[in-house]
């Protein structure tokens, strides 16, 4: 544990006391292995990070804390912020996001990725009565498949490798299906797998004209894309989506704080529970966090508990 002092806090800062923080696996894996490229280290520096990539660098974005001090009408509510795993934080209060009474303080660390989730579908222009499949079942796949299952008519699958998924899955009104038997002719295809083969079979299940929305962020290197075959007969669209920008669509009406809002909101649901598959003391997260940011870890989302 590195012990930092805390910078002075102004007028309009807050001083929060850290309650929980998530690791944003999938980009935080890639940040413990060293693989953002050069050209990529600006865009990717989080709020309130601290160091530079590679190394040493402090990063996260999932933290949940209690405001102890700062303007009174703040005094003792729970916030959210996009701050480094750190157990206490002095941050402006126009960057913090109020928790609602009922979403729990441990549940509110998926904020950031029901952001991502909620960008998606905007990017993809789902609707009432699409097929939609989603192939990767971790937890920002999960949340694109929750909330494509809120939308009238609309036929949901999640694929994914792991057939521990399914019962997640199923929990959360998806339907489940192994890669071998992916339903095809989807009208829109999420790939939020990281892997080529995961995006080999997002292409496969997209029908004709269909979207697929890119979710992955490969780090460094090159990823091989089946683009031959039916990829320019069946005309099909690849879309990159990415949770820095407010889609062209909304960005005239939305702005970030007022998605974080709706992503935060959006979490009062219990079943949402399931997504969070690990706690670890914050005193343990040297010792413990190499195993979850491994290949092996077969988990969902790891929340630090301070």
């Amino acid at each position: 544990m590195n012990e930092v002092p805390l910078p002075l806090a102004g007028p309009e800062d807050c001083l929060v006391t850290t309650l929980w923080s998530g690791i944003s696996r999938g980009t935080e894996k890639l940040i413990f292995e060293g693989r953002v490229p050069v050209s990529e280290h600006d865009r990717m520096r989080a709020p309130f990070q601290e160091g530079a990539f590679t190394f040493p660098v402090k990063y996260g974005y999932c933290a949940v804390g209690r405001v102890d001090a700062g303007p009174p009408d703040l005094i003792g509510r729970t916030v959210f912020c996009l701050h480094p795993h750190q157990d206490r934080f002095v941050a402006p209060r126009d960057r913090l996001i109020l928790v609602p009474d009922d979403v729990p303080p441990r549940r509110a660390i998926l904020a950031a990725n029901m952001e991502t989730a909620l960008n998606a579908h905007w990017d993809a222009g789902s609707g009432p009565a699409d097929s939609i499949v989603i192939v990767g079942g971790g937890v920002l796949g999960l949340l694109v498949g929750w909330l494509a299952a809120r939308l009238p008519g609309a036929e949901v699958t999640l694929v994914d490798v792991e057939p521990c998924r399914q019962a997640t899955a199923e929990r959360l009104g998806i339907r489940f299906a192994l890669p071998g038997a992916a339903p095809r002719d989807a009208d829109i295809v999420f790939h939020a797998s990281a892997s080529a083969d995961g995006l080999a079979t997002a292409i496969d299940c997209a029908g004709l004209e269909a979207r697929i929305v890119e979710l992955s962020w490969y780090g460094a290197g090159t990823v091989p894309a089946p683009l031959g075959g039916a990829f320019h007969a069946r005309r099909l669209r690849l879309i990159a989506s990415q949770v820095g920008m407010i889609p062209a669509s909304r960005r005239s009406r939305w702005d970030c704080a007022r998605r974080a809002r709706v992503a935060m909101a959006l979490l009062a649901d219990d079943r949402l529970d399931a997504l969070i598959t690990e706690e670890i003391p914050f005193r343990e997260a040297p010792s413990r966090l190499p195993a979850v940011l491994s290949c092996g870890w077969n988990g969902l989302a790891a929340a630090l508990r301070y």
